[in-house]
């Protein structure tokens, strides 16, 4: 388990290099984004997701999100998405949202029951969007102990989950603070999953039919 301080460029480079070489090798990376801290894996590696749901202490049953580095890798993971995803995408990314849309049924992945869907982020933070064009899709959570709060630097991340994530990215405090707003398009009419950085008013503005229901965090 290593701290790296990314605020200087000695620490960023390291960190980011330890990083990539983590997420290779099966293991976790806590890393900063725009909300809140991340804790991350590489999708592709069911072994390292089921990783992470267990630092957590969550199951199958709450598959983490992906984030991508760029937003074209939605139509990769999610050819079937509908128009209305692309649109939101191009407002809101890189930033504080997560589309939930099928994803397509031949990618070579386990990140929980997720139903044949998955939850897509581009997040507005460098560091870990320089880590993710070296990566690939990252599957990430919030940076916490299911029922504790998001940690909003790395050092608190490592409070809550030490030994199980293997390198730690510092930025120092997260000036979002609050977790993305996750919309799921895979339902009719659409469903505001979690309520978040991007406010379910402007949402609404753009799907009207939207609804409500609740999810942890």
């Amino acid at each position: 388990m290593t701290l790296y301080d990314c605020r200087t460029e000695a620490g960023r480079a390291a960190g980011l290099a330890a990083a990539a070489a983590t997420i290779r090798a099966g293991g976790l990376v806590v890393l900063p984004t725009d909300t809140v801290y991340g804790i991350s894996a590489d999708a592709f590696d069911p072994a390292a997701v089921r990783a992470l749901l267990a630092a957590k202490g969550r199951g199958r049953a709450m598959p983490p999100p992906v984030l991508v580095g760029e937003p074209e890798q939605l139509a990769k993971l999610a050819p079937a998405a509908p128009p209305v995803a692309h649109a939101l995408a191009d407002r809101y990314w890189p930033g504080g949202l997560t589309i939930v849309v099928p994803h397509a049924p031949e990618l070579t992945w386990d990140i929980g029951d997720t139903g044949g869907t998955v939850g897509v982020r581009m997040p507005a933070d460098e560091i870990t969007l320089e880590l993710l064009r070296q990566t690939g899709p990252l599957a990430t959570s919030s940076a916490n102990r299911t029922g504790v709060a998001p940690a909003a630097t790395a050092a608190g991340a490592r409070d809550q989950l030490g030994d199980a994530v293997a390198t730690y990215l510092e930025a120092g405090a997260s000036t979002g603070g609050v977790a993305s707003t996750v919309l799921d398009l895979a339902s009719s009419p659409p469903r505001l999953i979690r309520a978040g950085a991007v406010p379910a008013a402007e949402l609404r503005g753009l799907l009207p039919d939207l609804t409500d229901s609740v999810s942890a965090s």
